[in-house]
Protein backbone atom coordinates (compact mmCIF):
# COMPACT_ATOMS: atom_id res chain seq x y z
CA UNK A 1 0.00 0.00 0.00
CA UNK A 2 1.48 3.34 -1.08
CA UNK A 3 -1.20 5.70 0.23
CA UNK A 4 -2.38 6.49 3.73
CA UNK A 5 -6.03 5.77 4.45
CA UNK A 6 -8.16 6.31 7.51
CA UNK A 7 -7.81 2.57 8.21
CA UNK A 8 -4.07 2.10 7.62
CA UNK A 9 -0.84 4.05 7.08
CA UNK A 10 1.56 3.18 4.29
CA UNK A 11 4.90 1.53 5.02
CA UNK A 12 6.62 4.72 3.81
CA UNK A 13 4.71 6.89 6.32
CA UNK A 14 5.43 4.46 9.15
CA UNK A 15 9.13 4.10 8.25
CA UNK A 16 9.67 7.85 7.94
CA UNK A 17 7.77 8.56 11.17
CA UNK A 18 9.67 6.09 13.34
CA UNK A 19 13.11 6.69 11.84
CA UNK A 20 12.84 10.49 12.21
CA UNK A 21 11.22 10.18 15.65
CA UNK A 22 13.83 7.85 17.12
CA UNK A 23 16.75 9.74 15.61
CA UNK A 24 15.40 13.12 16.78
CA UNK A 25 14.79 11.88 20.32
CA UNK A 26 18.33 10.45 20.44
CA UNK A 27 19.85 13.62 18.95
CA UNK A 28 17.99 15.84 21.41
CA UNK A 29 19.17 13.72 24.35
CA UNK A 30 22.76 13.58 23.09
CA UNK A 31 22.69 17.30 22.26
CA UNK A 32 21.72 18.22 25.81
CA UNK A 33 24.24 15.77 27.27
CA UNK A 34 27.19 16.92 25.17
CA UNK A 35 26.56 20.64 25.69
CA UNK A 36 25.99 20.34 29.45
CA UNK A 37 28.99 18.05 29.92
CA UNK A 38 31.24 19.64 27.26
CA UNK A 39 31.71 16.21 25.69
CA UNK A 40 33.23 17.15 22.34
CA UNK A 41 33.78 13.52 21.32
CA UNK A 42 30.09 13.19 20.39
CA UNK A 43 29.84 16.19 18.07
CA UNK A 44 30.91 14.30 14.92
CA UNK A 45 28.26 11.61 15.41
CA UNK A 46 25.66 14.22 16.40
CA UNK A 47 26.33 16.14 13.18
CA UNK A 48 26.38 12.98 11.03
CA UNK A 49 23.03 11.76 12.34
CA UNK A 50 21.71 15.33 12.03
CA UNK A 51 22.49 15.22 8.30
CA UNK A 52 20.60 11.92 8.05
CA UNK A 53 17.62 13.43 9.89
CA UNK A 54 17.61 16.33 7.43
CA UNK A 55 17.46 13.95 4.46
CA UNK A 56 14.73 11.83 6.07
CA UNK A 57 12.76 14.91 7.19
CA UNK A 58 12.88 16.32 3.65
CA UNK A 59 11.62 12.96 2.41
CA UNK A 60 8.86 13.12 5.00
CA UNK A 61 7.83 16.61 3.90
CA UNK A 62 7.73 15.59 0.23
CA UNK A 63 5.79 12.43 1.12
CA UNK A 64 3.30 14.47 3.17
CA UNK A 65 2.91 16.97 0.29
CA UNK A 66 2.26 14.10 -2.14
CA UNK A 67 0.07 12.07 0.21
CA UNK A 68 -1.65 14.82 2.24
CA UNK A 69 -2.27 14.79 5.96
CA UNK A 70 -3.74 11.52 7.24
CA UNK A 71 -7.36 11.54 8.32
CA UNK A 72 -8.05 11.12 12.02
CA UNK A 73 -9.01 7.63 13.15
CA UNK A 74 -11.91 8.99 15.19
CA UNK A 75 -14.14 12.01 15.63
CA UNK A 76 -12.67 14.55 18.03
CA UNK A 77 -13.47 17.97 19.40
CA UNK A 78 -12.33 20.98 17.40
CA UNK A 79 -9.66 21.97 19.94
CA UNK A 80 -8.18 18.47 19.80
CA UNK A 81 -7.85 18.68 16.01
CA UNK A 82 -6.28 22.14 16.25
CA UNK A 83 -3.81 21.10 18.96
CA UNK A 84 -2.84 17.92 17.09
CA UNK A 85 -2.41 19.86 13.84
CA UNK A 86 -0.25 22.52 15.54
CA UNK A 87 1.92 19.87 17.22
CA UNK A 88 2.34 18.00 13.92
CA UNK A 89 3.42 21.22 12.16
CA UNK A 90 5.97 22.00 14.90
CA UNK A 91 7.32 18.44 14.67
CA UNK A 92 7.59 18.53 10.87
CA UNK A 93 9.15 22.01 10.74
CA UNK A 94 11.33 21.35 13.77
CA UNK A 95 12.89 18.28 12.17
CA UNK A 96 13.94 20.54 9.28
CA UNK A 97 14.95 23.59 11.33
CA UNK A 98 17.12 21.65 13.79
CA UNK A 99 19.59 20.18 11.27
CA UNK A 100 19.65 23.35 9.14
CA UNK A 101 20.33 25.57 12.17
CA UNK A 102 22.93 23.05 13.37
CA UNK A 103 24.75 23.18 10.03
CA UNK A 104 24.68 26.99 10.01
CA UNK A 105 25.76 27.23 13.66
CA UNK A 106 28.65 24.83 13.24
CA UNK A 107 29.90 25.89 9.82
CA UNK A 108 29.66 29.63 10.58
CA UNK A 109 31.65 28.90 13.76
CA UNK A 110 34.40 27.51 11.52
CA UNK A 111 33.69 23.86 12.31
CA UNK A 112 33.19 21.04 9.84
CA UNK A 113 29.99 19.19 8.96
CA UNK A 114 30.94 15.52 8.70
CA UNK A 115 29.00 12.54 7.53
CA UNK A 116 30.69 9.70 9.38
CA UNK A 117 34.21 10.98 8.79
CA UNK A 118 33.70 12.57 5.36
CA UNK A 119 33.53 16.35 5.48
CA UNK A 120 30.46 17.63 3.66
CA UNK A 121 31.52 21.12 4.71
CA UNK A 122 35.16 21.39 5.76
CA UNK A 123 36.25 23.25 8.86
CA UNK A 124 37.89 26.65 8.47
CA UNK A 125 41.20 25.81 10.11
CA UNK A 126 43.77 28.41 11.11
CA UNK A 127 46.84 27.88 8.86
CA UNK A 128 49.13 29.00 11.69
CA UNK A 129 47.55 26.56 14.16
CA UNK A 130 45.55 23.80 12.37
CA UNK A 131 43.88 22.57 15.60
CA UNK A 132 42.08 25.93 15.85
CA UNK A 133 39.26 27.09 13.61
CA UNK A 134 38.49 30.57 12.37
CA UNK A 135 34.79 31.48 12.52
CA UNK A 136 33.24 32.35 9.16
CA UNK A 137 30.42 34.55 10.51
CA UNK A 138 30.13 34.85 14.29
CA UNK A 139 26.78 36.70 14.32
CA UNK A 140 25.06 34.24 11.99
CA UNK A 141 26.53 31.30 13.91
CA UNK A 142 25.27 32.70 17.23
CA UNK A 143 21.80 33.37 15.80
CA UNK A 144 21.65 29.79 14.48
CA UNK A 145 22.78 28.52 17.89
CA UNK A 146 19.92 30.35 19.62
CA UNK A 147 17.43 28.95 17.09
CA UNK A 148 18.91 25.45 17.50
CA UNK A 149 18.53 25.59 21.28
CA UNK A 150 15.04 27.14 21.29
CA UNK A 151 13.64 24.77 18.66
CA UNK A 152 15.28 21.84 20.46
CA UNK A 153 13.39 22.55 23.67
CA UNK A 154 10.20 23.31 21.71
CA UNK A 155 10.55 19.92 20.00
CA UNK A 156 10.97 18.17 23.35
CA UNK A 157 7.71 19.75 24.56
CA UNK A 158 5.89 18.81 21.34
CA UNK A 159 7.26 15.26 21.36
CA UNK A 160 5.92 14.85 24.90
CA UNK A 161 2.54 16.26 23.81
CA UNK A 162 2.56 13.96 20.78
CA UNK A 163 3.28 10.90 22.94
CA UNK A 164 0.61 11.96 25.45
CA UNK A 165 -1.88 12.35 22.59
CA UNK A 166 -1.00 8.94 21.16
CA UNK A 167 -1.47 7.34 24.58
CA UNK A 168 -4.79 9.17 25.06
CA UNK A 169 -5.99 7.82 21.70
CA UNK A 170 -4.86 4.32 22.63
CA UNK A 171 -5.94 4.11 26.29
CA UNK A 172 -8.94 6.45 26.57
CA UNK A 173 -10.37 6.78 23.05
CA UNK A 174 -9.42 3.25 21.98
CA UNK A 175 -9.57 4.47 18.38
CA UNK A 176 -6.66 2.63 16.79
CA UNK A 177 -4.52 5.71 16.09
CA UNK A 178 -1.44 4.17 17.70
CA UNK A 179 -2.08 0.82 16.03
CA UNK A 180 -2.08 2.51 12.59
CA UNK A 181 1.39 3.91 13.29
CA UNK A 182 2.48 0.40 14.24
CA UNK A 183 1.39 -0.82 10.79
CA UNK A 184 -1.94 -2.37 11.74
CA UNK A 185 -5.18 -1.97 9.83
CA UNK A 186 -7.97 -0.59 12.02
CA UNK A 187 -11.76 -0.59 11.81
CA UNK A 188 -13.25 2.89 11.50
CA UNK A 189 -16.90 3.75 12.02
Amino acid sequence: MMKDTRQQFSKITISLHWSVALLMIALLAVGIYMTENKDYSLYGLHKSFGVIVLVLALGRVFWRMKNGWPLAAGNYKGWEHKLAHAVHWVLILGTLIMPVSGVIMSSMGGHNIPLFGIDLIPGNHDPANPQDVIPRNVELGEMAEEIHEFVGYLLIACILLHIAGALKHHIIDKDGTLMRMKGKRIDVE
